[in-house]
């Protein structure tokens, strides 16, 4: 008969009383005793877990953009590259999300859809953040965090600061090539609008690769993220469309109309809009 195996013979750690476990250090029991579903609606924890979850890559997506931001203001260029690689497999990943959420078809949702009340996504102000840091800036998105002074205030602070395609408009100047002045000394509260001097500077790079090469893979970082980020948005959209169709959102957004008006936003205009001159 042969014995069972045992992984403490093997120096496996098997007793933790008074030492950290896995799930002391991850804090699980909080983590699993989070999801509260309002309704006795099967998929209403398929629905808590993937907005859950999808809370917490964005955390992880802001910690490595606002490092990437730091790294570049400063010129050190890898870790920044590094850092927006891994936010573009963060958004692999929230992309895969939705896979999962399609599985719920709308009879399924209707049944707790009210519980929902007036929450929705719409309102997440870490997405929100992660539109001001990138660059996509709109004070009047302030608005649904007012209640929340300290959420309020970490949006409004961001506003006041380069965004990170700033950033990067600052770097390909300290570089020798010219920005627009008007460019860079516009309000930083404000998006940045598609500039054909913009246009003219990156495609200088483009020109010469070989010469601007940490530009150049600046600029294929980014285009390499936003790619990722239309994804996202252009499967939410259709993700929303398959469950509810053209209802209005439970935050009172046109839904569907509203997410598409926001897969015309550019982040990173001018590296798109150059492609059509080279």
């Amino acid at each position: 008969m042969t014995t069972p195996y045992d992984p403490a013979d093997d120096g496996a750690q098997m007793r933790f009383d008074g030492r950290m476990s896995y799930s002391d250090y991850l804090a699980l029991d909080a983590i699993l005793d989070a999801q509260h579903p309002l309704s006795k609606a099967h998929d209403e924890l398929l629905f808590i877990v993937q907005h859950q979850t999808s809370e917490l890559w964005m955390r992880l997506a802001l910690h490595e953009l606002t490092a990437a931001r730091t790294a570049l203001a400063a010129d050190r260029y890898g870790p920044a590259f590094k850092m927006l690689a891994r936010v573009s497999r963060i958004f692999e990943q929230l992309n895969s999300a939705w896979d999962v959420l399609r599985t719920m078809t709308p009879s399924d949702y209707t049944t707790f859809r009210d519980s929902l009340g007036q929450s929705s996504g719409f309102q997440s102000w870490q997405y929100r953040l992660i539109e001001f840091t990138l660059g996509n800036r709109n004070a009047a998105m302030l608005r649904p965090h007012e209640h929340r002074a300290d959420i309020h205030a970490k949006l409004s602070a961001e506003l006041a600061r380069p965004s990170l395609y700033d950033e990067a408009l600052r770097a390909v100047s300290r570089a020798g090539i010219e920005i627009p002045s008007e460019v860079a000394a516009r309000d930083l509260a404000r998006p940045h609008q598609p500039h054909p001097g913009v246009i003219a500077a990156w495609r200088r790079v483009y020109d010469d690769p070989e010469t601007h090469w940490q530009l150049y893979e600046l600029a294929e970082k980014l285009v390499d993220f936003e790619d990722y980020f239309r994804r996202w948005r252009f499967n939410h959209v259709t993700t929303v469309e398959r469950v509810i169709g053209f209802k209005r959102g439970t935050g009172g957004t046109g839904g569907v109309s509203y997410l598409r008006r926001m897969l015309e936003v550019e982040l990173f205009p001018e590296l798109w809009h150059l492609r059509t001159e080279l």
